[in-house]
């Protein structure tokens, strides 16, 4: 699969509903940075029950 971004190898993959995503690592981690300082990240957390010690 390919970075739905740049067309490079896709380090990462998710699907949901049937829809399949790939991401490169750069990409990958740049969503993820995009993610964190949103607060639906917050809400992710809570959700998932995540808690870093």
């Amino acid at each position: 699969m390919e970075c739905h971004y740049c067309g490079r190898t896709a380090d990462v993959t998710v699907e949901s509903d049937g829809v399949r995503v790939g991401l490169c690592e750069d990409h990958f981690k740049e969503r993820l940075e995009e993610l964190s300082e949103s607060s639906a990240f917050e809400d992710l957390q809570d959700e998932l029950d995540i808690d870093r010690a």
